[in-house]
């Protein structure tokens, strides 16, 4: 049998938050099977108490594949074993073009007249508005579109 790459050592305090997650109703059942994964592959416990199992074992328990099981015993080990539990930010998420200031000025600007020798708003004519306003320095026609019809307001 070869040995682990990734041991998994748990302290008496991490078994105990491990197993209170584990057993919680208001965990994601992501979190729940990631903390069952880390109990079954504790090296502290016997296999008779669950623990300590190859990753073949531990897979088959849980009921997913053995790859997941590496993974979630890899990042306990690389970024410590209660860090894993939680699902991870995304690193290059971009920021929203529009916040809820700038959402709110967007639908009080569609619901008012519009301007003179038009007969309703356009894209067009609400991003040239909001750029007037200085509420943002440039701005997409779809990202106009998308809050609109995120917010159900009427165009006229």
């Amino acid at each position: 049998m070869s040995l682990k790459k990734h041991v998994i050592a748990l302290s008496v305090s991490e078994r105990a938050a491990l197993e209170k997650i584990s057993s919680s109703n208001r965990r994601s059942v992501r979190e729940k099977k990631r903390a069952r994964i880390l109990l079954q592959c504790d090296i502290h416990c016997s296999p008779a108490e669950g623990g300590s199992g190859t990753d073949a074992e531990v897979a088959r328990a849980v009921g997913i594949t053995q790859w997941s099981v590496g993974q979630v015993r890899r990042r306990a080990c690389a970024s410590g074993i209660l860090s894993v539990i939680a699902r991870k930010e995304q690193e290059n998420r971009k920021a929203r073009a529009l916040d809820g200031r700038a959402e709110a000025t967007l639908v009080a600007v569609t619901c008012s007249a519009p301007p003179q020798g038009a007969a309703r708003w356009s894209l067009r004519l609400l991003r040239e508005r909001l750029i007037e306003m200085e509420v943002v320095e440039s701005i997409g026609l779809e990202t106009i579109r998308t809050t609109l019809k995120k917010t159900r307001s009427n165009r006229g």
